[in-house]
């Protein structure tokens, strides 16, 4: 089986539907490594998920050959592979960025941590928060996220803030040169090219579900 290693500069990257199939079919494997199950074909990895297996084989080729003919996939070997790709193979020091309820809510999920991304430093710019403690973490003002960022060699970015600060605390942790910002704000953010967003908005997929419910839509949907 090849061994793909992380794409280098300027290869083409995979679009953000591949990317979103992979995560998915990482967590399929996973469970079906629990199980016990020592391989897995494309049919088989795709019926699970409700995606086609010439889909699942495409997703798959766009990084490399990983099957064995009569054999199907190695699931550790895959897992461990796609771990590699989507760059949860390795620690990813993380700051959460504003401490409301939804903040102090995804401080207490235990997704991230299991997936590599470890929160490793709290900030606000509320003083009622300030000192205040979460999750053994320390809540520190903003404005020392510059010093906190290169003392812990913060790489990511989560942020939880009201929407009229959004794009002013985004400046922020781009000068800091954090490469990376998982956005909760219901606003886009204005960032230079290298900076890579990723955007939640909570109410957004929840007026996707109400259409596909008041259109009697059913079956899996995979958002991307």
């Amino acid at each position: 089986m090849a061994d793909p290693l992380r794409q280098p500069p300027g290869d083409k990257l995979a679009p953000k539907a591949v990317i979103g199939r992979v995560s998915l079919y990482l967590r399929q494997l996973e469970a079906s490594q629990r199980q016990g199950q020592p391989t897995i074909s494309s049919s088989q990895l795709g019926a699970a998920l409700g995606i086609g297996d010439a889909q699942v084989r495409k997703d798959l080729a766009f990084f490399g050959q990983f099957g064995y003919p009569g054999i199907g996939y190695r699931i550790e070997e895959l897992i461990a592979a796609l771990r590699r790709i989507l760059g949860i193979d390795r620690i990813w020091p993380t700051a959460m960025i504003g401490l409301g309820n939804l903040g102090r809510a995804l401080i207490k999920y235990r997704g991230f941590r299991s997936r590599g991304f470890h929160i490793v430093a709290l900030f606000d710019n509320d003083p009622k928060k300030m000192g205040q403690t979460h999750s053994g973490l320390t809540v520190r003002p903003l404005e020392d996220l510059a010093r906190t960022t290169s003392e812990l060699g913060i790489e990511l970015a989560i942020l939880s803030v009201p929407a009229e600060a959004a794009q002013r605390v985004a400046d922020q942790i781009v000068a800091c040169g954090i490469l990376g910002i998982l956005n909760f704000a219901p606003v886009p953010l204005n960032v230079p090219p290298t900076v890579g967003v990723m955007a939640v908005d909570l109410s957004v997929q929840l007026e996707h579900l109400a259409y596909k419910v008041l259109n009697g839509q059913g079956g899996i949907s995979h958002a991307g």
